[in-house]
């Protein structure tokens, strides 16, 4: 990343319940929590705001989009890592034996954009996509 400081983001989304959503983010992701109800709970997702509300109706419904031969998932969110820190979450992951919805591997290997990504479900069925550069120069590289 560059010197420039770069905003955070606030994302609110559906979960079905807290208990699973806290032990997912908190202790499997390693996300520390913040203020909390009965209703929803704030997690710092690598220095942004995600709050997850319990609304078991709305919680994991998402059509997917090809990309690279893969069923993207349309409705995701997630993190840039950098190179370590994503094989380091991937490992963790398969660990704790995650179903991945797209393993991770390398997206459009030798092309402008070049990138590790992977993509998984929290409990409540919410797509997360984590990625990194080997050259951050290329995230928004056409």
């Amino acid at each position: 990343m560059s010197d420039t400081k770069i905003p955070r983001f606030h994302l609110a989304f559906p979960v079905k319940e807290l208990e699973k959503t806290m032990t997912f983010y908190r202790d499997l992701l390693g996300c520390k929590t913040g203020r909390s109800s009965d209703k929803w709970i704030d997690f710092d997702f690598w220095g942004h705001q995600v709050v997850a509300h319990v609304s078991p109706d709305d919680a994991g419904k998402s059509a997917s989009n090809e990309v690279d031969g893969h069923a993207v998932p349309a409705k995701h969110f997630g993190v840039i890592l950098d190179w370590d820190e994503f094989h380091e979450l991937a490992d963790r992951l398969k660990e704790n034996e995650i179903d991945f919805v797209i393993e991770p591997y390398v997206r459009f290997k030798g092309k402008p954009g070049e990138q590790a990504t992977m993509f998984f479900l929290d409990p409540s069925g919410n797509a997360l996509e984590f990625k990194a550069f080997r050259d951050e120069s290329q995230i928004f590289a056409k």
